[in-house]
C-alpha cells in the first residue's frame, strides 16, 4: 500500500542541509498495523506527515498505492486526503468554529454521506465515547484531553482506508487510552491500515509490527 526508498527530509539551515530524516526504506502492506517509536526529535512525525502527503519528501521515491505520488496534483491529493486517510493529530486540529457535533460531521460530508445516515453515525460515535453532552460546544471549551478524543472521533468516523495517528492517546486517562487502542485494533481487523506514533510499549502492543527510528533514520523494523 505505501512504499519509500531512500527518502530523506531536511531543511537548510546557514547554508547546509539539516536532516530530519535520513535513508529512509519503509513499506507497509494493507491490512498491517505499524508502530513507529523513538525518542524525541528522532523524526516520528515528520515521517507520518510525508506518508499522509502533508509534507513533501525532499529526495527519494514514495510509493502511494503503486503511484508515485510526485505524480499527483494538489486535486487528487486533497481527494485522498478526503476519502482514503483519516488523521489523529498531537495538535488536534479541530476546527474553532464548528461545533464538536460539526468538527465529527466534516468526513462524512465529503464522504457525500446523507443526512439521516449522517446524523446516525455521529450521534452513535458520540454516544461511544461518552461526549454526547460535549456536542455543542466549541474547541475552546473542551479540556486537552476532551479535544483530542473529537480529533479521534473526526479521524475514524468515515472509516478510512488508512489511518495515520500522532500520540493517538496522549492527552486521555489509562482507561480512555485503552478504549481507543482497542477501536483501532477493531477497525485494523476490519481493514484499516494503521500507522500510529507512540511512546507507549503497551499501545505498541496492540499492533503487528514495530519501527525505531533513531536521528533520523530506521534502527529496527520487526
Amino acid at each position: 500500500m505505501l512504499k519509500m526508498q531512500g527518502v530523506f527530509k531536511y531543511y537548510i539551515s546557514k547554508y547546509r542541509r539539516e536532516y530530519i530524516l535520513r535513508d529512509i526504506d519503509l513499506e507497509v502492506q494493507k491490512g498491517e498495523f505499524v508502530t513507529v517509536m523513538g525518542p524525541s526529535g528522532a523524526g516520528k512525525s515528520t515521517l507520518l506527515y510525508l506518508l499522509g502527503m502533508l509534507e513533501s519528501i525532499d529526495d527519494g521515491e514514495y510509493l502511494y498505492k503503486d503511484i508515485p505520488i510526485h505524480s499527483f496534483n494538489d486535486k487528487k491529493r486533497t481527494e485522498i486526503h478526503k476519502h482514503e486517510i483519516g488523521f489523529v493529530f498531537q495538535q488536534y486540529h479541530l476546527i474553532d468554529e464548528l461545533t464538536v457535533y460539526e468538527n465529527i460531521e466534516i468526513p462524512l460530508l465529503y464522504k457525500k454521506v446523507k443526512s439521516p445516515e449522517r446524523k446516525s453515525l455521529v450521534c452513535d460515535i458520540l454516544d461511544k465515547f461518552n461526549i454526547v453532552a460535549k456536542k455543542d460546544l466549541f474547541p475552546n471549551q473542551l479540556s486537552g484531553g476532551q479535544q483530542q478524543l473529537v480529533g479521534i472521533c473526526r479521524a475514524i468516523i468515515g472509516k478510512p482506508d488508512l489511518l495515520l495517528a500522532d500520540e493517538p492517546t496522549g492527552n486521555l486517562n489509562s482507561e480512555q487510552g485503552l478504549e481507543i487502542m482497542e477501536v483501532l485494533k477493531k477497525m485494523n481487523q476490519h481493514g484499516t491500515t494503521i500507522i500510529q506514533v507512540t511512546h507507549s510499549r503497551e499501545k505498541a502492543a496492540f499492533g503487528n509490527r514495530i519501527v525505531n527510528l533513531l536521528d533520523g533514520m530506521i534502527q529496527a523494523d520487526q
